[in-house]
């Protein structure tokens, strides 16, 4: 196994809640190799070192890797808290996933619905996330009125934003998707991306659904509903 922080491991190993092992570590109830450690970064090693709390082993087991395709529904966060008491993705999934370390793969704003991934491998997280590995994602995009020739054009060849051209997009109108008028795929995840495309264009993003994430799609996951990933398809999206 790697080496981890010394919080982040018992907190992998669903030895309790970050704060309840955090007040263990800081308060000297934890000692690695015989030794009382009270720093939450001490670099541990499950394979090799010693770790016991309040004078009893800690069960340290190797963690399971696991990947969720989640639907997000509106006003859920993309994120595992939030200081304000805001309802996040790791709410609305059932308790057992809750120690598990969890974290989405990239953002979807609040009121951004559809495809997010979370996952606790995070290689595997890397890989999804970096842009030079150039995962496609698809998008249904709600606006107000139809786009004209050059508003296209200038999102097949890229819209000049505040950090930089963004690469190529594809954008194909969709008819039978409403209330959303058209279909994007980037090949980014900026902040605010698509709705910081549009608004370049002059166009308010009304509504905004992620619907493919490389290979993946949401098929006929409603919203709030998830499914987890088969060994299969975790090798293809390492693959892909």
């Amino acid at each position: 196994m790697e080496q981890e922080t010394l919080l982040k491991l018992l907190i992998s190993a669903g030895l309790g809640s970050r704060r309840q092992l955090a007040n263990a570590i800081l308060h000297g109830r934890v000692k690695v190799n015989g030794e009382t450690v009270e720093n939450l970064s001490h670099p541990t090693n499950p394979a090799k070192d010693s770790i016991l709390i309040d004078g009893r082993p800690a069960q340290i087991k190797p963690k399971q890797k696991i990947v969720l395709m989640l639907n997000k529904p509106p006003d859920v966060l993309s994120t595992i808290s939030d200081d304000r008491g805001r309802k996040t993705v790791l709410d609305i999934l059932p308790r057992k996933f809750r120690n598990m370390a969890l974290y989405p793969v990239g953002r979807l704003d609040k009121d951004t619905t559809g495809l997010l991934l979370l996952t606790n491998d995070g290689e595997l997280t890397y890989q999804l996330t970096h842009p030079k590995f150039g995962h496609k994602k698809e998008y249904l995009v709600s606006i107000k009125s139809r786009l004209v020739a050059d508003e296209i054009l200038a999102l097949k060849q890229g819209i000049n934003l505040d950090d930089g051209i963004t690469y190529p997009a594809e954008i194909k109108e969709c008819q039978t998707c409403a209330p959303y008028s058209y279909r994007l795929t980037i090949h980014e995840g900026r902040k605010r991306q698509v709705h910081r495309m549009f608004a370049k264009l002059g166009h308010n993003v009304l509504a905004l659904k992620r619907t493919r994430f490389s290979g993946l799609t949401l098929g006929n996951l409603k919203e709030g509903e998830f499914r987890q990933l088969s060994a299969q398809e975790i090798e293809r999206l390492r693959r892909a």
